[in-house]
């Protein structure tokens, strides 16, 4: 029994855990794995939110935004007024009609095609405000935690490992790219099929 104990005191005994240890030198972590890349969603989402923390339109802007929110309600509550004038007056309605059973097949082409991109234009703005949005309430969301929590200890695989604050030198050397062997290697080849003079 105490062979057993003393076993178990060596494999696991002390805070220790060499099945484990031994194991992660194959296979990494997964509960680690996972706070790395949580933590490097965090800050890449935090970023994302930094790009777009724009300030509020102004006034210029604001007016443009109205008048383009015009046409939506103005095609919506005119074809529901055509319907009441039906009703109302039909013979006014009926020569409406027979004005637009004059128009060309080609300028309702174009109308349609008009129509079609104002909408689109319209739905691609509205879904990109939507995500600048998104991108501004998570960075204030960032900001908040991180001025009402410590900021945590990132290991060697935390996303900031290039954090080189205010030094300047530091910064270049963060920000050089490391030396590509095969790159190398191809432009000196590229270079020597330059030199060479050209065969006829």
């Amino acid at each position: 029994m105490g062979l057993i104990a003393g076993l178990f005191e060596a494999l696991f005994g002390g805070g220790r855990n060499i099945v484990a240890e031994t194991a992660e030198v194959f296979r990494p972590n997964a509960e680690a794995d996972a706070r790395r890349a949580a933590s490097a969603r965090a800050a890449a989402l935090e970023q994302f939110g930094a790009e777009f923390a724009a300030a509020r339109p102004g006034a210029f802007d604001r007016v443009i935004d109205g008048i383009n929110r015009i046409p939506r309600p103005a095609l919506a509550l005119g074809t529901l007024g055509l319907l009441v004038s039906a009703m109302v007056d039909p013979v006014w309605f009926g020569a409406r009609m027979e004005g637009l059973a004059l128009v060309p097949e080609p300028l309702w082409w174009l109308l349609g095609a008009i129509v079609s991109f104002y909408f689109g234009a319209r739905h691609q703005a509205k879904g990109a405000d939507l995500q600048r949005q998104i991108a501004m309430g998570l960075a204030a969301t960032a900001a908040l935690r991180a001025g009402a929590e410590p900021e945590p200890a990132r290991g060697a695989h935390g996303p900031r490992i290039a954090a080189t604050g205010p030094d300047a030198g530091l910064t270049l050397q963060a920000t050089d790219p490391d030396p590509n062997p095969a790159l190398a290697e191809w432009r000196r080849r590229e270079a020597r099929v330059a030199e060479r003079p050209a065969t006829k």
